[in-house]
């Protein structure tokens, strides 16, 4: 949402919700900008939150706290949520610009080596951080190498310096805003999955392929011609773009029964990985705000919102609750929800999955996708190998002994 233009796709709030109460970090970064990156998000979105922090003597229009008023962070993508809440990013050489420019950075150019290579080079100058990655993850494989690029300090080396910061923890330094609390809402998985098909339906109807025709006429069609198109960065990433690719590049070209083909086969790509994208971000606020160790995590608040006809009863009222008891400084009448940190777990672990072909870091994963649809079917498989090959081992031997019981009736010579 930090891009211009392409509301509908990016799911902008609309102007008029806007002007209800103050909004910021929307529509500021041109679309073409490939290298925006989390970083760039947190330092102005700190900045506006508190400017004062970092010049006491300066106070602005946009410094939230300066003006007695509490900043809402509303995702979204969780990883930039975490970047403001705790101490977890690194900073590497200062740029040129206080914005992004159009160019690219040194990690887009360390994404187009190969995940390999990435991880060769890696083990040579952080041995401990190479260890932690996979071979196939080519970002963050890239962005250690940058760390240790522009900063000459192992990524490992910066990381364990935040952790043992007053206030740190095993996952990252410590929380920049420590009177703070999360309210997560969360639905019943049925109701949730028929709700984005639903936001898909309404995106369309709202214009949603004249926004991407007009977008892909404007900026992507001369780089889709030289074979040169990037679903990988910028704008471009979000969610939308791959899935209407083959549409937008072959409208005009083909015959309208394939025009339409394509068509639903992209409205059915972008209402299934959007689908899976709130999956994910449900799975992350489990694994990292919940079963975060250590003390420097925040209260979770659970928000049921299955039923949005009791969205009053069941989302705002006790959230108003829960925001005005912090605010007084006493204890919410809700509580926090809490999940079980299992402390042997070993988030690094590296297991090789023989019948899959598959590097698995992490004992969670691994439990995971020995659970998997694709494990079971090649363990599956394999079964029915070892059991046909037994009976033939059988019949084998089967026939080894009767011809060895009619070689014995034969007279010795």
């Amino acid at each position: 949402q930090v891009y211009k233009g392409l509301d509908i796709i990016t799911n902008k709030v609309s102007p008029q919700e806007q002007r209800l109460c103050r909004h910021h970090m929307i529509s500021f970064v041109d679309p073409l900008v490939s290298n925006y990156t989390v970083v760039d998000f947190r330092d102005k979105a700190v900045a506006l939150i508190s400017f004062h922090a970092a010049w006491p003597s300066i106070a602005t229009d946009s410094d939230i706290f300066a003006r007695n008023k509490i900043p809402i962070v509303v995702g979204g993508t969780n990883y930039y949520i975490e970047s403001l809440l705790w101490k977890v990013l690194v900073n590497t050489k200062e740029k040129a610009s206080t914005a992004p420019g159009p160019g690219t950075d040194r990690k887009v150019e360390l994404e187009q080596l190969d995940g390999i290579e990435l991880h060769r080079r890696l083990s040579r100058v952080d041995p401990e951080m190479a260890a932690k990655l996979h071979p196939h993850d080519k970002r963050k494989l890239a962005r250690s190498l940058q760390v240790f690029e522009e900063t000459g300090i192992p990524h490992s080396e910066i990381l364990h310096q935040q952790q043992e910061e007053e206030g740190g923890g095993p996952l990252g330094g410590p929380l920049k805003y420590p009177h703070s609390c999360i309210l997560w809402l969360h639905a019943d998985q049925a109701a949730l999955d028929q709700r984005l098909e639903k936001r898909v339906d309404d995106m369309l109807a709202a214009g949603l392929l004249d926004e991407l025709r007009d977008f892909h006429r404007r900026y992507n069609q001369e780089k889709v011609a030289e074979n040169r198109q990037d679903y990988q960065h910028g704008i471009f990433q979000s969610i939308g773009f791959k899935e209407f690719h083959e549409y937008l590049v072959s409208e005009g070209s083909c015959s309208p029964e394939t025009s339409a083909l394509l068509l639903q086969k992209g409205i059915q790509a972008l209402k299934q990985v959007t689908k899976r994208y709130a999956r994910r971000q449900n799975k992350w606020v489990r694994n990292r705000f919940l079963r975060r160790p250590g003390p420097n995590v925040p209260p979770v608040y659970g928000l049921e919102v299955s039923d949005h006809l009791r969205w009053e009863e069941d989302v705002l009222k006790p959230a108003l609750e829960i925001v005005e008891s912090f605010i007084q400084g006493r204890e919410p009448p809700a509580e926090p929800v809490k999940m079980e940190h299992d402390a042997s777990e070993n988030k690094r672990s590296h297991r090789v999955c023989q019948l899959c072909d598959r590097l698995i870091i992490g004992d969670r994963e691994w439990a995971a996708h020995t659970r998997s649809k694709s494990h079971l079917h090649h363990l599956k498989k394999r079964r029915k190998l070892e059991a046909a090959r037994c009976a033939v081992e059988t019949k084998g031997d089967a026939g080894g002994a009767e011809t060895l019981e009619q070689d014995s009736s034969l007279p010795l010579p």
